[in-house]
């Protein structure tokens, strides 16, 4: 048996041994051939890694989607992939400055770049696609941290938010992993297992960022959700076992944005997750530990900007989502070339791929 991330783990592997959650949830059994759904699983748990079968094959090909291929060859993503590289690059120079103490946060010019993001008409699902295509794409630190301060300026502004408290859910976002920022290199990229010492420095992140942040001239909610984003409202997350009332309400937010936008990560094997299958494990696994006043509406807007585009099922058949079942948000009612079907009341029927 060997142990490997969960970042580098590919379907056709074998679980050797029980995976637990921190507060000892059987997560997935032994001797389990693994899916791309159980990694996103594994993922959503916070599960770093995992111990694997030595000798299993890892056989994977990476799936194609005609609506990924149309938006790539798009002139819209294109002007948008260099729009956002500018503004990583940018964002990189202005922590860097902040880490070594020589000058303060520039928010305003933080906010400025960032909002150049949606400078070319884009809709909101329209940044949100361009976010999933770009997966290809190394996901480092930086990338992760002005994907999030985006879907979190999206996200206030489907929440009603003011502008001023959307602008700071929006700097919350994008300074949210700084503590990461400043973790060892040797360790934050270390290709093999952690060990227990560096795993534990990997979770003080959340309070190096806000060490970082606490004297700077920032509204307090930008600092919480440095300190807070690993808090899960059952208790189950880091540094501090924090439960619902005692989380920031702007934490909240973030730790939605920040798992939204790892779960929609490329891996080896695929490209995007289908924005489906990441409501469904929200739906089913999420909502003891994330804010459902903030996550419902956030899901719910999602699978609206999606209704009547064509989709391919889990067993082969294409239709045209038709109408949104507010009970079961992952699963809505598909309009085929036979007929009708309503996903809620076919368990063993999902959609695989947006077309």
């Amino acid at each position: 048996m060997k142990r490997v991330l969960t970042k580098d783990l590919i379907p056709g592997m074998i679980t050797a041994e029980n995976v637990y959650t921190i507060s000892g949830q059987l997560i997935l059994p032994e001797n389990l051939k693994l899916t791309d759904k159980m990694i996103i699983r594994l993922e959503f748990y916070a599960i770093e890694e995992i111990t694997v079968v030595d000798d299993t094959e890892q056989v994977a090909t990476k799936p194609v989607s005609l609506y990924r291929e149309k938006i790539d060859n798009s002139l819209e993503f294109k002007k948008f992939r260099e729009i956002f590289f500018e503004n990583v690059e940018y964002f990189q120079n202005s922590i860097n400055t902040v880490i070594n103490r020589i000058t303060p946060i520039d928010t305003y010019s933080l906010l400025t770049n960032t909002l150049n993001i949606f400078s070319s008409n884009l809709t909101s699902i329209g940044v949100f696609d361009m976010l999933h295509n770009m997966r290809e794409y190394d996901d480092v630190t930086y990338h992760h941290s002005m994907s999030v301060g985006i879907i979190c300026n999206i996200m206030g502004k489907w929440l009603g938010f003011s502008k001023e408290d959307t602008e700071v859910l929006t700097l919350a976002g994008l300074l949210h992993d700084t503590g990461k920022i400043m973790m060892p290199d040797n360790i934050l990229k270390k290709p093999s297992r952690l060990s227990v010492t560096e795993y534990e420095i990997i979770k003080t992140h959340p309070f190096q960022g806000y060490n970082l942040l606490k004297g700077e001239d920032l509204d307090e909610r930008i600092k919480n959700a440095a300190l807070m984003h690993h808090e899960r409202c059952d208790g189950s997350g880091y540094p501090s076992r924090l439960v619902s009332n005692e989380i920031d309400d702007f934490a909240k937010i973030v730790a939605i944005a920040d798992v939204y936008d790892a779960m929609t990560s490329a891996r080896i094997y695929r490209g995007p997750l289908c924005p489906f299958d990441v409501i469904h494990i929200f739906e089913s696994e999420g909502l003891r530990k994330f804010e459902p006043r903030f996550l419902l509406p956030f899901l719910e807007r999602i699978v609206n900007t999606y209704m009547n585009n064509d989709i391919l099922l889990n067993n082969g058949e294409t239709g045209t989502i038709i109408m949104i079942n507010r009970l079961y948000l992952s699963k809505p009612v598909i309009k085929t070339a036979t007929g009708f079907i309503d996903l809620s009341a076919e368990p063993d029927l999902y959609i695989m791929k947006i077309l």
